[in-house]
C-alpha cells in the first residue's frame, strides 16, 4: 500500500497511475535540474561548542563533517523557489511554461496554504495547479512517481516542476546530540517534460514505493498536529522537535532501501552492474555503505553526506543536480535512486538520464 499526504489549495480530479513498471512510451524526460544550498555552514567543530559531542564521534557514526543552515528569516518556500529558478534556467524554459508544481516537504511554511502555492507566486508560474506531498525523506521519489503518473494520464501535463525542499533545522533540538548533528537545510528541483516525441525514451524505467505505519513511532515530531495541538505544555516538553529511535531506524533504513532497489532491478530486468550511478538518500554513511554492500555496487555510489548531512527530501535531488552539472551523467545512463523516511516510507526508482 502507498501512503502519503497531498496538501492542495484547490481540489482537481487526478488520475494517478503509480504502476511498478511503465507501459507505453510517452516521451517524458528530465529536462532541467537545480539546487539551492544556504550559505551558512555549521561544522562539527561548531557543534562541539554547542553540545556534548566531537568531530570524531560524529564522523565515525554518520560520516557527516558539516551541514548548511538556512537563515532565520529564510523559509522552505524561499529555498524551493531558488532551486526551481535554477532548474528552469537549466531547462531553458520560463516559469509561465510550467503546468503543475509538486513540492515534497515535511517543513512547510504553514499548515496551509501549501508551500507549492507560495513557490508558484515567487517564481511567477501563473495559475497552474500545485500541491505539497509529504512522505518525509522518501518524498522526492514519491513526487517523481506522482508526476509521471499525472503526465502519462488523461490530464497529460506537459511540463511539471518537482521540488524537494526542507528546513530541517527548524525541527531540531540543539540540546539533543543524537539528532542535532544529523540534519541540514536545502532544496532541489527538476523540470520534467513530455516533448511529444514517441522516440524519446522515458526517464522512468521502473519504481517501487511503499510504507509501513507499524513503524510510525520511530521517527516523528509528536506535537503540532490534531493528535497533540500546540500548547504551553507541548512547547515546554520540546515535543515540536524531531524524535528518533536510532537502532530501529538504522535497521529499517537498510532493509527497506535494499529491498526496494532489488525490486526495481527485478521489475525492469536490469542487472545491477548495468547501473551507472547509485544515488541513495544521504542520511548516514553507515546506512549507505550497508546498502551498497548488500547490492554489490559500492564503487558506483554517489556521496555528499559529508558536506550536507541529512536534507530529507532534498537529499537525492542535490546529488542528481551535482552529477548533472559536473558532466558525470550522460544521456542514456541508468541511475538507481533509493530512500527511506518517516512513516515508515521507502522508495526506489531506476531513472534513464
Amino acid at each position: 500500500m502507498i501512503c502519503y499526504l497531498i496538501n492542495a489549495d484547490v481540489y482537481f480530479p487526478v488520475y494517478i497511475f503509480l504502476s511498478a513498471q511503465k507501459g507505453e512510451i510517452v516521451g517524458i524526460r528530465i529536462k532541467g535540474t537545480g539546487r539551492y544550498i544556504p550559505e551558512k555552514i555549521l561544522s562539527n567543530d561548531d557543534l562541539e561548542k554547542m553540545v556534548d559531542t566531537s568531530d570524531e564521534w560524529i564522523v565515525t557514526r554518520t560520516g557527516i563533517k558539516e551541514r548548511h543552515i538556512a537563515a532565520d528569516d529564510e523559509t522552505t518556500s524561499d529555498m524551493a523557489a531558488k532551486a526551481a529558478k535554477a532548474a528552469l534556467e537549466n531547462a531553458g524554459i520560463t516559469a509561465d511554461m510550467i503546468d503543475l508544481i509538486i513540492v515534497s516537504t515535511v517543513t512547510p511554511d504553514h499548515a496551509f496554504p501549501s508551500t507549492a502555492a507560495l513557490v508558484q507566486k515567487k517564481i511567477g508560474a501563473g495559475k497552474c495547479p500545485c500541491f505539497d506531498q509529504e512522505a518525509a525523506c522518501s518524498g522526492l521519489l514519491y513526487a517523481f512517481n506522482t508526476a509521471y503518473g499525472l503526465m502519462a494520464s488523461p490530464l497529460a501535463y506537459k511540463r511539471v516542476l518537482v521540488i524537494g525542499a526542507e528546513k530541517m533545522t527548524s525541527l531540531v533540538d540543539w540540546t539533543d546530540r543524537s539528532t542535532c548533528v544529523l540534519f541540514g537545510d536545502a532544496a532541489a528541483a527538476f523540470v520534467l517534460e513530455n516533448d511529444g516525441n514517441p522516440e524519446t525514451e522515458d526517464y522512468y524505467v521502473a519504481g517501487e514505493v511503499g510504507a509501513d505505519g507499524e513503524w510510525a513511532d520511530i521517527l516523528r515530531v509528536p506535537a503540532g498536529g490534531t493528535a497533540m495541538p500546540p500548547s504551553h505544555e507541548t512547547v515546554d516538553a520540546k515535543l515540536h522537535y524531531l524524535k528518533m529511535g536510532g537502532p530501529k531506524t538504522f535497521h529499517m533504513a537498510v532493509l527497506s532501501m535494499t529491498n526496494a532497489c532489488r525490486a526495481v532491478l527485478e521489475k525492469s530486468g536490469t542487472d545491477v552492474q548495468d547501473v551507472t550511478w547509485a544515488v541513495p538518500h544521504q542520511a548516514n554513511r553507515r546506512i549507505i555503505d550497508a546498502v551498497a554492500e548488500r547490492l554489490g555496487i559500492p564503487e558506483k555510489v554517489y556521496l555528499n553526506v559529508d558536506r550536507y548531512g541529512n536534507t530529507s527530501s532534498a537529499s537525492i535531488g542535490i546529488c542528481l543536480d551535482e552529477l548533472n552539472r559536473s558532466g558525470k551523467l550522460k544521456r542514456g545512463d541508468l541511475v538507481l535512486a533509493a530512500s527511506f523516511g518517516a512513516g515508515l516510507t521507502w522508495a526506489a526508482m531506476l531513472i534513464r538520464w
